[in-house]
């Protein structure tokens, strides 16, 4: 987990800086966001004063209804040493003495003018996203039929050719060789590529491709969320696969449970009209159409009525 600084904040979410352009470089080290209500009544018991201080119309107007000493006496101890940011939503603008004590202590202030619930979500999210634990994976990470799919398998099974294939057939590229996870809730992971390989793929005789160069910037996504793994496998003597697709295999990433399903690589083999297909089928079971269970039950029916 690496902190985010104020300068990203306001880059990312599109954020007016109102003063202390030279303290932007202030980390905030926390998704959590702050509304400091009781704070301003003076009430400081609870303050957590290292998380961002977001100010809606019931904040500002109550500070603007305090006498000038009154104000500046709550903003210094609002205005701590680790606090990373005081933010205005629906473009208000702090009293004099708000910017007079975030300049003595080097805090940014900063506004928006979206309303203040709006605002508190969007910074979470995009903060939850960049502070969160990440866990890397080798595969290839692709969109197919808005599902996020990790291929995966030993080296040279064809992992990135296969993705080729799809990205020609409209599907989008995520990541090649290594993806960052990340837990966006308790049941959702979110994967992206490093900086220094988004776009890219590495393709055997080739070396290396942009792909959203040779494609167009249709054919590649930023993040996109994990729906499964499509685990490729060169088949060998003495292998057995499930043939029937009744058993569901399970992945632990940073505690979220993936589904897993192994394909058996053979030569000849189309593998990514395979993946297409797999895609297809997971989001039918989701819906609660399942091919295996229809073939059980036609089965067992037909036992039933050999037997009479």
């Amino acid at each position: 987990m690496t902190d985010v600084t104020v300068k990203q904040l306001v880059d990312n979410l599109h954020l007016r800086v109102i003063s202390g352009e030279d303290y932007l470089n202030r980390n905030v080290a926390t998704a959590d966001i702050s509304r400091p209500g009781l704070e301003i009544t003076g009430y400081f018991n609870y303050y957590p004063s290292d998380r961002i201080q977001l100010f809606g119309r019931a904040e500002a107007t109550y500070l603007s209804k305090m006498t000038s000493d009154e104000r500046l006496l709550i903003m210094r101890r609002l205005a701590k040493e680790d606090t990373p940011v005081f933010v205005f939503s629906r473009d208000q603008y702090p009293e004099y003495e708000a910017i007079q004590a975030a300049s003595e202590n080097g805090i940014p202030i900063l506004g928006a003018p979206t309303t203040t619930t709006r605002l508190s979500s969007s910074m979470a999210d995009y903060l939850h996203g960049e502070l969160a634990e990440r866990e890397s994976k080798h595969g290839v990470f692709v969109e197919v039929y808005g599902l996020g799919l990790l291929i995966m398998g030993a080296s040279g099974v064809g992992k990135s050719e296969a993705a080729l294939e799809l990205i020609k057939n409209g599907h989008r590229l995520v990541a090649d060789d290594r993806v960052d996870f990340y837990q966006k809730d308790e049941r959702t992971l979110h994967g992206e590529a490093p900086a220094i390989l988004k776009n890219l793929m590495e393709i055997r005789g080739l070396g290396i491709i942009d792909v959203m160069t040779l494609y167009g910037a249709g054919a590649v996504r930023s993040d996109q969320e994990l729906n499964l793994i499509v685990h490729l496998k060169r088949v060998e003597k003495g292998d057995h696969f499930d043939r029937l697709g009744s058993d569901q295999e399970m992945v632990d990433i940073l505690g979220v449970n993936i589904p897993r399903i192994t394909v058996p690589v053979q030569m000849g083999q189309n593998i990514s009209n395979i993946i297409e297909v797999a895609a297809m089928n997971f989001r039918a079971r989701n819906m609660g159409f399942n091919a295996t269970e229809t073939f059980e039950a036609n089965l067992s029916r037909l036992i039933d009525e050999n037997k009479g």
